[in-house]
């Protein structure tokens, strides 16, 4: 909710979670005041006025100046009473009713984005007048205050909406049509348990379960690097966010948005086919973002962000089956990658910001029908639990799941970032380790069995999710071969840890860290990284060749407050506390020892760094900027070897490949999230490079 210049910034995520305010349908009063509704006027016409002004200047950038922007929940018209009461999820009439109130305390507590404390409280309260004003709520003799009784007794629903959504509920399995199943096709799961092995394709959102994001391929090198030539451009055609992981297989490119999935000739370019997927429930966060799709046996799954699994044929795009599994009336939402393993799907739903009592399940590749689920905060509810206390019982929750796992093919272990405990700043509320949160957890792909787990930030007061569970790779150390994970998170901490002890081998900062072990207080405290620091949806990759591990980093400094009490919102931020940025940032792509920890180089870049490194045979890494240059780098110095400018910032997957003898690299540009922009946001597009 910021026109200002949005210094650069999702946090899987979020801090702005757009869940503000607009509604065509009238708010209404509590049943004693409905008859009321029509007439009372809760705030003036000249608090609307200096409201449209506020809104301009702060809002209207990711908002749009009609309210209804589509790269934000829109601030006006049904979707409004969607997000603010579970419609069409099931539960109990009225449960989600949240008043006036509750809609000033998000504003108040939230915007503008990263920096709520820079409006007084009129001026909170004035965007609320003009918000309510442009969805036909009358305006009235008696300004509107933030301590207007009305506030507290005015609701946010509609009659209407609520009858049309008990008539329609969101169908829980959706068959499509028996011949869209497809018969012999692959990849087979020899296919994606050589993954690692393979240049021909790019199978899974990190390339392969190890999460190497290494390419065997060396038809471009350092030595011809620099006569890159960009071959063609893919327009997505939507404006939307664009975080998507491209998968490839057999010259088929597969691309996500929030709602479409898309398949490309990944030669040229040109489109196959396009499917959208029409939400049947909440979508929490609003149209936020999709980072990709998995692939098997000629089925492509991807989750949707009202909580569906959704498998298509990959050939033709025509639906095989949808099924809904994870519940939006709790804040759950999808934004990961799936993995298929086998005949399993293996996924976990965003949204600890919302307080969901997190989780990462298994679903059968045929129908998508439970196998298992394992619950990552399995202390939330736990009054007794000795790692989540609760003094004042308060809400608790959190452990969500929004980033790549990891597996051991030889030990069938499934390595997956858990994220942070809800509230998330105050920690005092929460005493205790709050496991598993913030942990690397280690389950027995087949059963959802607990093998082992590591915390990396206990009781966390920060923010600090683990975001990243690879690569798994192998390695010398002092003489001695080590079986190891790397794992990194919004902390800015890259650690690698013995798959077999279990012993963290070393622990390597690759952002700036200060303030780190002070407590967050009331008055406020500065701390790197902040909220949307250190390394966030995309990952490390490791190149054997060198044996360096290379990770993209934000580096950005936040002011934590943290409140007394948490305030608890269903479906809302429930952060118990405020943030507020600091006015500068930057990145940096960072080589690290492989067996030592010890960095060998790294590169400053003038904005932060959330795109994909991806590493080669070639004795290369790719990655990308938020100022939009292509950036590829000598693997061993890091010596920037060619440069080209996509006209948006790279928030994206940045992946290699061959087809017909020729190595591509795919570029995905433009709008990673307004967390992430500027003036600068660029439209989704595929861009491929290739040697002429």
């Amino acid at each position: 909710m910021s026109s200002r210049r949005l210094n650069p910034s999702d946090w899987e995520l979020m801090l702005c979670i757009w869940i503000i305010v607009g509604s065509v349908c009238a708010f209404s009063q509590t049943p004693s005041e409905s008859s009321q509704k029509a007439s009372v006027g809760l705030y003036t016409a000249s608090q609307a006025e200096a409201g449209a002004k506020l809104y301009a200047s702060y809002c209207a950038a990711c908002h749009g100046e009609d309210l209804r922007a589509s790269t934000a929940p829109p601030l006006a018209g049904p979707k409004f009473v969607e997000s603010w009461s579970p419609l069409k999820s099931g539960a109990a009439s009225g449960a989600w009713n949240s008043s006036l109130d509750d809609v000033l305390f998000i504003i108040q507590t939230t915007m503008p984005l990263g920096n709520p404390k820079s409006l007084s409280p009129d001026e909170h309260v004035a965007i609320l007048a003009y918000i309510l004003q442009q969805n036909g709520y009358p305006a009235g003799n008696t300004p509107l205050r933030a301590d207007s009784p009305q506030l507290k007794t005015t609701t946010v629903q509609s009659q209407a909406l609520d009858a049309s959504a008990a008539a329609q509920p969101a169908p829980a399995f959706i068959p499509g049509d028996a011949k869209n199943v497809p018969v012999g096709q692959g990849p087979t799961q020899a296919d994606l348990s050589g993954g690692q092995q393979s240049g021909k394709d790019w199978l899974y959102h990190t390339h392969d379960y190890s999460g190497s994001r290494f390419v065997p391929l060396a038809q471009i090198d350092s030595s011809n690097a620099k006569q890159l030539q960009a071959v063609c451009a893919f327009q997505v055609g939507e404006i939307s966010n664009f975080q998507t992981g491209p998968i490839v297989y057999q010259g088929t490119m597969y691309l996500t948005t929030a709602h479409s999935t898309i398949a490309l000739d990944a030669s040229n370019c040109r489109a196959k086919w396009r499917y959208k997927w029409e939400p049947k429930d909440r979508e929490p966060w609003g149209a936020w973002n999709n980072r990709g799709v998995a692939i098997k046996d000629g089925r492509m799954v991807r989750g949707t962000l009202d909580g569906y699994l959704l498998e298509l044929n990959a050939e033709t795009g025509a639906l095989i089956w949808a099924r809904k599994v994870a519940n939006p009336a709790e804040g759950e939402t999808f934004t990961m990658a799936p993995m298929i393993y086998d005949d399993l799907i293996l996924i976990g739903p965003a949204g600890s910001e919302n307080a969901i009592s997190g989780w990462v399940g298994a679903f059968r590749l045929t129908d998508g029908s439970e196998v298992w689920r394992f619950k990552t905060v399995p202390g939330v509810d736990d009054t007794n639990s000795d790692t989540w206390k609760n003094p004042t019982g308060i809400k608790l929750g959190g452990g969500a799941v929004w980033t790549p796992m990891s597996l051991d093919m030889a030990k069938g272990e499934l390595y997956v970032a858990v994220t942070n405990p809800a509230p998330d700043l105050p920690a005092g509320l929460r005493p205790g380790d709050n496991r598993y949160s913030n942990s690397i957890i280690a389950l027995d792909v087949r059963t959802g069995k607990l093998n082992w787990y590591k915390q990396t930030v206990p009781n966390d007061s920060h923010d600090w999710d683990l975001t990243q569970v690879s690569p798994v790779f192998s390695t010398e150390v002092n003489g001695i071969k080590r079986d190891l994970v790397a794992t990194v998170g919004k902390d800015g901490i890259l650690r690698t840890i013995d798959r077999s002890n279990h012993e963290t081998l070393y622990e390597t900062p690759i952002t700036t860290l200060k303030n780190v072990e002070k407590p967050v207080t009331a008055e406020g405290v500065l701390v790197c990284p902040g909220v949307l620091g250190g390394v966030e949806w995309n990952g490390p990759a490791f190149n054997p060749g060198t044996n360096l591990i290379y990770v993209g980093a934000v580096d950005w400094c936040w002011t934590f407050y943290s409140a007394e009490t948490a305030r608890y919102i269903p479906g809302k931020d429930y952060m118990g506390g405020s943030l507020q940025e600091a006015d500068t940032s930057q990145g940096w792509i960072t080589a690290v020892d492989a067996a030592s920890g010890k960095v060998r180089w790294r590169y400053q870049s003038s904005r932060p760094n959330v795109a994909a490194v991806t590493t080669t045979a070639g004795g290369l890494v790719f990655g990308g900027e938020l100022t939009g240059d292509f950036v590829v780098f000598d693997a061993r110095s890091g010596d920037v070897l060619y440069r080209f400018n996509t006209g948006g910032p790279i928030g994206g997957g940045i992946v290699s490949y061959a087809l017909k003898g020729k190595q591509y690299v795919a570029v995905t540009s433009g709008r990673p999230s307004p967390f992430w922009v500027d003036k600068n946001s660029g439209s989704p597009t595929v861009f491929l490079f290739a040697l002429p």
